[in-house]
């Protein structure tokens, strides 16, 4: 088995090394963080820099990357920052579900604004009542002519008050029908009447922000259903596996930044006349953190390799999902314990990655989510 990468991939993380190095310094980063800000211009420089077009065919101005490619990109975006990666990953994984399920026309106008940078994607599913339970969903849309009026609210919208941001709207169009074909996939623009939001104050990813949207007898044109009304879930199931197959990569990248912080500090930090890193109880808590590091990571390549031949890779996905949140937060911790105050404090990175790293085992299926569904896998599927 070969687990090297291609010479080309190397260059594609070597240039997104640089170009976050050039654009997301730490002092810019603890900055966006304090001020709850997003950086936009670090996510045009993502659109210059072509990252954006990576996953896209090239018949609709893309590139024509592979899952692999992408994750790599996502893993060194991520190794600075979870929280300003989000709104990358959010796009891309809107964007391909508007390319696997829209039709031409809106191919032709949706992706080339996502791939020019005019707009960001960002999705709306969980509300009060509805979070794993996805088939809960109360916001629901009525035909109104060649327009749908929309009303509720969604909840955890990741990235929804980004500029330009269209927040891709999972609603109810039959709410007597099963969920599964009573659900609907509708684009709707962030500044559009009717929608109002509310920045949540949040234990991490203050820059990218999550938010509460309302929707108040918003209207929306008919041609913004992707996939045909009733077509929702399938929208929704289209596009999981490929997100959190890349999403790994992202916690696999924050946990190689803690791996790194805290031993760069266990070297330096001096006590009793020697560095901490040679205490065998500092020593071993790195040995095992960056043991589960490769592990997650090759987990996780695997996943992605799986997803880029286009072969099934739920339970490859699962696995690493699963494991790689878990361990990125775990990582967290005990990197904290490792610096200490220092690990605590506002003026270094440590307690930045602790916050940001809390939500992925939560955020795109929780980790109870996933044991289920390797459980079910496994044949122990419940029958009630």
């Amino acid at each position: 088995m070969d687990f090297s990468f291609t010479e080309e991939q190397e260059m594609l993380r070597d240039s997104v090394v640089k170009l976050m190095a050039k654009h997301a310094p730490r002092e810019s980063l603890r900055k966006w963080d304090r001020e709850r800000k997003y950086p936009e211009e670090l996510y045009q420089a993502w659109v210059e820099a072509g990252l954006l077009r990576l996953p896209f065919p090239e018949k609709v101005g893309g590139l024509g990357a592979s899952a692999l490619d992408l994750a790599l990109v996502v893993y060194e975006l991520s190794r600075v920052s979870t929280d300003v990666s989000m709104a990358f990953g959010g796009s891309i994984f809107c964007g391909l579900n508007v390319l696997r399920k829209g039709t031409d026309a809106q191919r032709a106008h949706w992706i080339p604004k996502l791939l020019d940078g005019e707009i960001k994607f960002c999705i709306g599913i969980s509300e009060p009542d509805a979070g794993s339970d996805v088939g809960n969903i109360r916001t629901y849309a009525v035909k109104d002519g060649d327009r749908y009026i929309v009303n509720g609210q969604k909840l955890w919208t990741t990235g929804a008050g980004l500029e330009h941001s269209v927040i891709c709207a999972y609603v109810k169009t039959d709410r007597a029908a099963h969920y599964r074909k009573g659900m609907t996939h509708i684009l709707i623009d962030n500044d559009m009447p009717g929608v109002e939001m509310r920045k949540l104050d949040m234990l991490g990813r203050r820059s990218v922000g999550t938010y509460e949207v309302f929707f108040k007898d918003v209207s929306v044109p008919a041609d913004r259903v992707i996939g045909g009304e009733g077509g929702g879930w399938d929208c929704l199931m289209g596009g999981l596996q490929y997100e959190r197959a890349v999403s790994s990569a992202g916690n696999c990248g924050g946990a190689q930044a803690i791996v790194d912080l805290a031993t760069n500090y266990a070297r330096e930090r001096i006590q009793f006349g020697q560095p901490i890193g040679s205490f065998q109880a500092i020593g071993h808590m790195l040995a095992d953190m960056e043991t589960e590091l490769e592990a997650g990571k090759m987990l996780t390549w695997r996943a992605n390799w799986l997803v880029s031949q286009g072969r099934d890779a739920l339970r490859e996905i699962t696995h690493a999902k699963l494991f790689t949140s878990e361990m990125y937060a775990r990582h967290a911790n005990m990197g904290v314990q490792i610096m200490g105050g220092y690990g605590l404090n506002q003026e270094f990175d440590m307690e930045r990655y602790l916050r940001d790293s809390r939500s992925t085992t939560i955020a795109a299926g929780t980790s109870q989510t996933q044991r289920n569904l390797l459980a079910n896998l496994m044949g122990m599927k419940s029958k009630t």
